[in-house]
């Protein structure tokens, strides 16, 4: 297993375009629900403990090798947004294709056969992990940073928040991100036994309804 393979793909400047969307943020944003570093901080927490939660266990199981049409197909019954998950898939098929040019697999083939328009991406993470060697530990804690950072960035820009601010926010949020990795992984080996169900379903409603409202305004920072 290489740890650097880990950090590639965590990394912000990995192609999976990812930068293009905010996790909610703008639209909490606009709603006064983020406005500095304490509000931010809360925002990523919640996020952190419900779609975040969510999305690590689905990326663990994938990488444990869990049928990925079965993972995604629980992915859409945790995504009650229809714009969450239209960008769940875009972002799934960018990232399957950086995924194959960088860690070339036979399984990451079949599921852009099987999903010609993007699979959900905390399933493509979860594959592209298995395919660099990585295991669902690494997948979780991917995915459960990708849930915080990706919005402290984007605060970032929204507000012209001090960045030293923001990076303090995640930091503090640091131990709960051990824990929501450690409850996807527990969660991702339970499906052996019992089937899908065993995933975490965390429900995060402002943040489907957000959604919601972010995708039909007419001029936008983001994508989502």
């Amino acid at each position: 297993m290489s740890r650097a393979a880990l950090l590639v793909l965590a990394d912000g400047r990995f192609p999976a375009g990812g930068h293009a969307h905010s996790g909610g943020a703008e639209a909490a944003v606009k709603a006064g629900r983020i406005s500095g570093a304490a509000s931010l901080e809360e925002f990523c927490r919640g996020r952190l403990h419900t779609a975040g939660l969510t999305a690590a266990g689905l990326s663990a199981a994938a990488a444990l090798g869990i049928d990925p049409v079965a993972l995604d197909r629980a992915a859409d019954a945790r995504t009650p947004s229809p714009a969450l998950r239209v960008a769940a898939r875009k972002l799934g098929r960018q990232l399957l294709r950086a995924a194959r040019a960088t860690w070339p697999s036979a399984e990451l083939d079949a599921l852009g056969r099987e999903f010609p328009k993007g699979a959900h991406q905390p399933v493509v993470l979860g594959l592209a992990a298995r395919a660099a060697g990585l295991g669902p530990v690494d997948a979780a804690y991917c995915v459960a940073y990708e849930s915080v950072s990706g919005p402290a960035s984007a605060t970032v820009r929204l507000l012209s928040l001090d960045p030293f601010d923001a990076t303090r926010a995640l930091a503090r949020l640091a131990p709960e991100l051990d824990r929501v990795a450690d409850r996807a992984v527990e969660a991702a080996r339970q499906v052996v036994d019992e089937g899908v169900d065993a995933l975490p379903a965390g429900s995060a409603p402002l943040l489907e309804i957000g959604a919601e409202a972010h995708a039909g305004w007419p001029v936008r920072l983001f994508a989502s």
